[in-house]
């Protein structure tokens, strides 16, 4: 299959590369080793091929029995000894065999169709979280997400059309020509070849220049309904300023845009179908007339006249749908494209061949000259050690972008240092598994985000084995457990999506909950009472110290109040650690840790 030329429907303006995508697909409907789909697959295969057999051979009928009917007319069922009404049973029975062969294709073949985009689904939504926390940042979701639906969909509908609707056709195409080059003359061929080329350029070429038109439609539809959405996000601003009539006016004027292409594509369109109407009236008659002087000349009977009428009409039928069918099959194409595409994005982050299963003893985290910058251009990390001794909390604070979160981010490996080593219990966290790391870590990030799900759901996936007595006991731990059993429908309170429904102290305690529910013998805490209040935050920092025993801890703080109790504090300012040590320590040593903490004072006794 030859590159589809890139047009305005290709937003990315790539050359669509067909057979490389359907190559992609194959595998997908022909596994290595799965048996029973490839008897499934040839057995569809033998089911299409005979219903097409089938179906060619069923005007051959009617063409005899209307023979038949004609007085002293000597016909191939005159020997076979089959009358008019014998002829006509077969033709229907012709008919039903040739549907029901077509159906029971689609039965065999749609547990294979199936099991291939549930495969190819599965293996695109699996490599997407494989993909690094860089990548991730750098892309919408929805984009993903779109991207991942589309593709499937255009797997779905290529294999439906393809092997469903094109492929026969193609296949009825030659066989007929077959046919009437056998039993009728070349002409009848030539007529036939001549009319579906010129229908199937004219098709393509109108198609082409009918996808620029409804790109351009479709996109005066997205800004009208954009128009329309911001204006009513915004519906209070636009009370305030009295700018009904301007927001009305430029929504009509979006709306006035995608009119005109609407219209030029319904123009476009009709343009379409009776040119398709011409050249196959035009092939059509063309066959018609040659037979009906065969059988003026004595050539032809009249039930050949009527077999060259039942296989133009049977050629033709399906034509009609040719350009609905290539303008979705080029967009299928660009769909599966940019899945494979993405299916080909290499993970930044990966586990070693030999990567090893991290054992946590004691929980030692030791922060070895690590030197680490999300663009190579400018450096975040400059050479910073950390060692936190096992049972230990460690505090990291500094300004905005000193690079304490990175500090968290390189733990939890979503990142690899580019110098350095950052090691639990002595092992580089490079030559463990990440699955293996990540269970050993607890994390309660600065915004916590929960799933649209219940209350119930979002905590338990810190453990979905846990008990409803753990579930139970960790929600109260984190001083929720009244809140929730508070609401009308208790833990089975859904709590919207990102978690909306909820205030962001009830998030964050609801997260905190789900991470003091995997119990995990090393705790991350990126800011993770800064969205509660102060009695509710003097509460769970108890919680938390108390859960923090026999634990190594990194806390995150911008709050100093939270962290005056830690072990070891340590102070980065642009990637450097400027000071260390304990809170009394820093405060005598009246540093940059003492000039904030002075500063956090005079603002709260101000906000007081």
């Amino acid at each position: 299959m030859r590159s589809l030329p890139p047009t305005d429907a290709n937003v990315s303006d790539a050359r669509i590369q067909g057979w490389n995508v359907i190559r992609r697909v194959i595998p997908y409907l022909w596994p290595d080793g799965n048996t029973t789909v490839k008897i499934r697959v040839v057995a569809s295969m033998a089911a299409l091929f005979l219903s097409q057999i089938i179906a060619v051979a069923t005007p051959q009928f009617f063409s005899q029995a209307v023979d038949a009917l004609a007085p002293d007319e000597p016909t191939v069922a005159t020997y076979l000894g089959l009358g008019a009404v014998g002829l006509t049973l077969a033709y229907g029975f012709a008919r039903l065999m040739s549907v029901g062969l077509q159906q029971l294709r689609d039965v065999i073949f749609t547990r294979v169709g199936q099991g291939a985009l549930r495969s190819l689904a599965l293996e695109t939504f699996t490599h997407i979280h494989r993909l690094s926390m860089r990548y991730h940042i750098t892309r919408k979701t929805g984009g993903l997400s779109r991207i991942i639906e589309r593709g499937v969909k255009g797997v779905e509908f290529l294999l439906r059309f393809l092997l469903f609707s094109v492929g026969p056709l193609i296949l009825q195409l030659l066989m007929i020509a077959g046919v009437l080059f056998v039993t009728f003359d070349v002409w009848y061929l030539v007529v036939v070849v001549v009319t579906i080329g010129l229908y199937v350029w004219f098709t393509f070429a109108v198609t082409e220049w009918r996808v620029k038109i409804r790109k351009q439609m479709n996109d005066q539809d997205t800004d009208a309904n954009q128009k329309a959405i911001d204006s009513l996000l915004n519906f209070e601003t636009v009370k305030y300023f009295g700018a009904e009539k301007w927001e009305a006016d430029r929504y009509d004027n979006a709306m006035r845009q995608y009119e005109t292409f609407a219209i030029k594509t319904n123009y476009t369109l009709a343009f379409l179908n009776f040119g398709q109407a011409v050249l196959i009236t035009g092939g059509l008659v063309a066959v018609m007339v040659m037979a009906a002087i065969g059988v003026q000349n004595g050539d032809l009977s009249v039930g050949d006249f009527v077999l060259v009428n039942a296989y133009m009409i049977q050629i033709t039928m399906p034509l009609n749908f040719l350009g609905t069918v290539y303008r979705e099959i080029r967009q299928a194409l660009i769909d599966m494209g940019e899945m494979f595409d993405l299916l080909e994005q290499p993970a930044e982050v990966i586990d070693k061949k030999d990567a090893n299963v991290l054992k946590v003893q004691s929980g030692e985290i030791v922060l070895e000259d690590v030197h680490f910058g999300y663009d190579p251009e400018r450096a975040i990390l400059k050479g910073v050690s950390i060692t936190a001794k096992p049972g230990q909390t460690v505090a990291i604070v500094g300004s905005s972008g000193s690079g304490k979160s990175t500090i968290g981010r390189l733990l939890f490996r979503f990142y690899d240092v580019n110098s350095g080593a950052l090691r639990i219990d002595g092992q580089d966290v490079r030559d463990v598994t990440q699955t293996s790391l990540h269970e050993q870590i607890g994390v309660v990030p600065q915004d916590t985000v929960l799933f649209n799900d219940t209350v119930h759901y979002n905590i338990a996936y810190g453990r979905p084995s846990a008990s409803e007595e753990e579930i139970f006991a960790a929600a109260k731990a984190a001083k929720i457990h009244d809140f929730i059993v508070s609401l009308p429908d208790g833990y089975k309170t859904t709590v919207g999506e990102r978690g909306l429904k909820l205030s962001g102290g009830e998030k964050q305690r609801v997260g905190i909950a789900r991470t003091l529910l995997k119990n995990p013998p090393i705790l991350l805490l990126d800011e993770a009472t800064s969205a509660l209040d102060t009695e509710t935050e003097m509460e769970i920092l108890a919680e938390l110290k108390a859960m923090s025993k026999g634990r190594t801890v990194i806390t995150i703080a911008h709050r100093l109040s939270t962290i005056a109790e830690a072990d070891q504090i340590v102070v980065l300012e642009e990637g450097v650690i400027v000071e260390r040590g304990t809170h009394d320590a820093l405060l005598a040593s009246d540093g940059r840790y003492a000039h904030l903490w002075n500063r956090q004072s005079e603002d709260e006794t101000i906000s007081v």
